[in-house]
Order: structure tokens, then sequence, then C-alpha cells
């Protein structure tokens, strides 16, 4: 398995499992998320692509992208209440169906830690939704721990 940054041409390939991750959320929360990956879902990698502050990784096994994730740099200027935070987001992250489980996702981790290091970050991020306990039990697994949570009461 190969790890590396996204080259344009396979931003078609990324689009194709970016659709099941929204897939995914529309089952878990379809008051949320859209249905269909419409055509500025679609778009929106070549915002992400021409974005200085983002990068798009992907996971590829015997010449097949499998895997991707989007990485942000995030800045939070300090407030009277919190001190300025600079770290790597994982905005978006997804492993094709049919790979899933067979550690893809695992390697992309290792590759944005290595990542991370290399740009001086201390830490790295995510965000996650909580009808997605496969995914909150790999995060764990992995090494992330819940700091913070949203809650709702929908009325």
């Amino acid at each position: 398995m190969i790890v590396r940054s996204a080259e344009e041409q396979e931003l078609e390939r990324v689009n194709v499992l970016r659709k099941q991750v929204n897939d995914l959320h529309v089952e878990g929360k379809p008051n949320i998320f859209k249905a269909n990956f419409y055509d500025g879902l679609s778009d929106y990698i070549y915002e992400i692509w021409n974005d200085d502050k983002k990068e798009i990784i992907v996971a590829i096994n015997e010449g097949e992208i499998v895997g991707y994730a989007v990485l942000a740099h995030i800045n939070r200027a300090e407030t009277p209440f919190m001190y300025e935070r600079d770290y790597l987001d994982i905005d978006e992250i997804g492993v094709d169906k049919d790979y899933r489980r067979h550690g893809v996702a695992s390697e992309m981790i290792s590759y944005i830690l290595d990542y991370t290091k290399d740009k001086g970050f201390k830490r790295v991020e995510l965000n996650m939704w909580e009808f997605n306990q496969r995914a909150l039990a790999f995060y764990e697994k992995v090494g992330f721990k819940t700091y913070r949570r949203c809650m709702e009461i929908e009325v």
C-alpha cells in the first residue's frame, strides 16, 4: 500500500469515495446531510485542491485508489478565553467500501501523523458523527481521544 499526496487527475476517483462517505452520512443523519452527490459537492473537490491550506492524500493498493483524506491547516487566534490553536484537521477521510477493515485507514493515519510532524504541528484533530460507531472504535484504537462533544435536542 502506498499513501501519498493526490494528483489532480485522481480527483474524480477521490469523488467516488467521497460519494460513499456522503451516502453513509445521509443514512445516519438524513436531516442534516443532502442526499445525492450533486454537482456542487462533486466540484468542491477542486476548491479543496486549489486551497493552499489543504492537502488531499490517497491510499493506493495495486494501482487503485482505495482511500483518501482531506487535511486542513487550522489556525485559531488567541482569544480572552483560549490560547492560539494551530493544528492539522482531518476534514474528510474515507475508505472504499470494498477495502474497509483491510488496514487502509491505519496506513493513512500513520502517514498523516508523519505529515503532521514534518509540518511542525503538535496535534491532529477530527470531527466525527456519533452514529458512526465503527469509525469511533477505529479512531480510539489508533489513539484519538474525545476532548469535546456537540449535543443536540430535536424539537
